[in-house]
Protein backbone atom coordinates (compact mmCIF):
# COMPACT_ATOMS: atom_id res chain seq x y z
CA UNK A 1 0.00 0.00 0.00
CA UNK A 2 1.65 3.30 -1.01
CA UNK A 3 0.61 6.65 0.71
CA UNK A 4 1.85 10.31 1.14
CA UNK A 5 2.62 11.05 4.60
CA UNK A 6 2.26 14.84 5.51
CA UNK A 7 4.41 16.12 8.62
CA UNK A 8 2.86 20.02 9.45
CA UNK A 9 3.16 21.88 12.50
CA UNK A 10 0.17 23.24 14.76
CA UNK A 11 -0.11 25.91 16.73
CA UNK A 12 -3.25 25.27 18.43
CA UNK A 13 -4.78 21.85 19.22
CA UNK A 14 -8.06 23.09 19.20
CA UNK A 15 -9.16 21.91 15.06
CA UNK A 16 -8.28 18.56 15.78
CA UNK A 17 -8.59 17.71 19.66
CA UNK A 18 -10.64 15.27 18.68
CA UNK A 19 -8.84 13.10 16.16
CA UNK A 20 -5.73 13.70 18.59
CA UNK A 21 -7.57 12.29 21.63
CA UNK A 22 -8.45 9.29 19.60
CA UNK A 23 -4.65 8.98 18.73
CA UNK A 24 -3.40 8.94 21.83
CA UNK A 25 -6.33 6.35 23.00
CA UNK A 26 -5.69 3.82 20.70
CA UNK A 27 -1.93 4.12 21.24
CA UNK A 28 -2.29 3.85 24.82
CA UNK A 29 -4.55 0.97 24.30
CA UNK A 30 -2.09 -0.20 21.91
CA UNK A 31 0.67 -0.61 24.94
CA UNK A 32 2.90 2.47 24.38
CA UNK A 33 4.64 3.81 26.98
CA UNK A 34 4.17 7.61 26.72
CA UNK A 35 2.82 8.78 30.33
CA UNK A 36 -0.82 6.58 30.36
CA UNK A 37 -2.27 3.66 31.46
CA UNK A 38 -5.12 1.95 29.77
CA UNK A 39 -7.71 2.11 29.51
CA UNK A 40 -7.86 5.73 29.18
CA UNK A 41 -10.85 7.93 28.68
CA UNK A 42 -11.81 10.57 26.28
CA UNK A 43 -12.16 13.04 28.49
CA UNK A 44 -8.50 12.42 29.71
CA UNK A 45 -7.23 12.18 26.22
CA UNK A 46 -9.03 16.05 25.71
CA UNK A 47 -7.38 17.43 28.99
CA UNK A 48 -4.09 15.99 27.90
CA UNK A 49 -4.53 17.93 24.82
CA UNK A 50 -5.89 20.95 25.78
CA UNK A 51 -2.74 21.65 27.56
CA UNK A 52 -0.12 20.34 25.99
CA UNK A 53 0.85 23.52 23.83
CA UNK A 54 2.91 25.82 25.92
CA UNK A 55 5.04 28.40 24.40
CA UNK A 56 8.61 25.96 25.02
CA UNK A 57 6.70 22.98 22.81
CA UNK A 58 6.79 22.46 19.04
CA UNK A 59 3.53 19.64 18.20
CA UNK A 60 4.31 17.93 14.95
CA UNK A 61 1.42 15.55 13.37
CA UNK A 62 1.63 13.08 10.70
CA UNK A 63 -1.68 13.01 8.24
CA UNK A 64 -2.17 9.99 5.98
CA UNK A 65 -5.16 10.94 3.95
CA UNK A 66 -6.06 13.75 6.00
CA UNK A 67 -6.21 11.80 9.09
CA UNK A 68 -3.44 12.28 11.89
CA UNK A 69 -1.50 9.11 12.12
CA UNK A 70 1.24 10.49 14.16
CA UNK A 71 2.85 13.07 16.52
CA UNK A 72 5.86 14.13 18.75
CA UNK A 73 7.01 16.92 20.60
CA UNK A 74 10.06 19.28 20.55
CA UNK A 75 10.31 20.73 24.17
CA UNK A 76 12.98 23.73 24.17
CA UNK A 77 14.43 24.21 27.24
CA UNK A 78 13.67 27.18 28.66
CA UNK A 79 16.32 27.53 31.65
CA UNK A 80 19.10 29.73 30.53
CA UNK A 81 22.00 26.95 31.05
CA UNK A 82 19.72 25.03 28.91
CA UNK A 83 18.62 27.21 25.41
CA UNK A 84 21.23 25.24 23.49
CA UNK A 85 19.04 21.47 24.05
CA UNK A 86 15.91 20.02 23.36
CA UNK A 87 13.37 17.01 24.37
CA UNK A 88 11.80 14.85 22.07
CA UNK A 89 8.43 13.77 23.60
CA UNK A 90 5.56 11.61 23.30
CA UNK A 91 6.30 10.23 19.88
CA UNK A 92 3.39 8.60 18.90
CA UNK A 93 1.74 6.74 15.97
CA UNK A 94 -1.60 4.95 15.57
CA UNK A 95 -1.34 1.17 15.63
CA UNK A 96 -2.23 0.19 12.30
CA UNK A 97 0.37 2.38 10.93
CA UNK A 98 3.81 0.75 12.91
CA UNK A 99 6.46 0.12 11.24
CA UNK A 100 5.92 2.03 8.24
CA UNK A 101 8.14 5.02 8.47
CA UNK A 102 5.56 7.77 10.30
CA UNK A 103 7.81 8.03 13.45
CA UNK A 104 11.17 8.15 11.42
CA UNK A 105 9.72 10.84 9.31
CA UNK A 106 8.34 13.05 12.48
CA UNK A 107 11.92 12.51 14.18
CA UNK A 108 13.65 13.67 11.31
CA UNK A 109 10.96 16.55 10.94
CA UNK A 110 11.66 17.82 14.80
CA UNK A 111 15.39 17.35 14.46
CA UNK A 112 14.97 20.02 11.51
CA UNK A 113 12.78 22.08 13.73
CA UNK A 114 15.17 21.66 16.41
CA UNK A 115 18.29 23.12 14.41
CA UNK A 116 15.72 25.97 12.95
CA UNK A 117 15.83 26.55 17.44
CA UNK A 118 19.25 26.45 17.22
CA UNK A 119 19.42 23.76 19.61
CA UNK A 120 22.44 21.07 19.17
CA UNK A 121 21.29 18.68 21.63
CA UNK A 122 18.28 16.36 21.70
CA UNK A 123 17.70 13.90 24.33
CA UNK A 124 14.85 11.49 25.54
CA UNK A 125 14.20 8.46 27.34
CA UNK A 126 11.94 5.31 26.54
CA UNK A 127 11.07 1.99 28.13
CA UNK A 128 13.44 -0.48 27.83
CA UNK A 129 12.73 -3.13 25.42
CA UNK A 130 10.15 -1.27 23.50
CA UNK A 131 10.83 -1.47 19.35
CA UNK A 132 11.40 2.38 19.14
CA UNK A 133 14.82 1.99 21.20
CA UNK A 134 15.65 0.39 17.44
CA UNK A 135 14.40 3.71 15.85
CA UNK A 136 16.29 5.92 17.94
CA UNK A 137 19.97 4.22 17.29
CA UNK A 138 18.78 3.76 14.14
CA UNK A 139 18.63 7.72 14.05
CA UNK A 140 22.20 8.71 15.69
CA UNK A 141 21.33 8.74 19.33
CA UNK A 142 23.52 7.28 21.80
CA UNK A 143 22.26 5.22 24.75
CA UNK A 144 23.50 7.20 28.14
CA UNK A 145 22.06 5.34 30.83
CA UNK A 146 19.52 3.31 32.07
CA UNK A 147 16.87 3.82 35.04
CA UNK A 148 15.21 1.06 36.61
CA UNK A 149 11.88 0.62 38.09
CA UNK A 150 10.77 4.23 36.23
CA UNK A 151 7.70 3.72 34.54
CA UNK A 152 4.53 1.41 35.63
CA UNK A 153 3.21 -0.76 32.51
CA UNK A 154 -0.86 -1.74 32.59
CA UNK A 155 0.20 -5.30 34.09
CA UNK A 156 1.97 -3.47 37.51
CA UNK A 157 5.03 -3.95 36.33
CA UNK A 158 7.55 -1.27 36.80
CA UNK A 159 9.58 -1.46 33.74
CA UNK A 160 13.36 0.79 33.76
CA UNK A 161 13.54 3.35 31.09
CA UNK A 162 16.61 4.36 28.55
CA UNK A 163 17.76 7.50 28.20
CA UNK A 164 19.83 8.90 24.74
CA UNK A 165 20.94 11.76 23.66
CA UNK A 166 21.92 13.43 20.13
CA UNK A 167 24.01 16.39 18.95
CA UNK A 168 22.66 17.97 16.13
Amino acid sequence: MSYEVEISELKTSEVHIEKLSDLLIKTVEGGASIGFLPPMSHSQATEYWENVLEPNVILLIAKVNHEIVGSVQLQLCGKQNGRHRAEIAKLITHPDYRRKGIARLLMQKAEERAKQEKRSLLVLDTREGDVSNQLYISLGFTECGRIPLFAESADGKLDATIVYYKTC
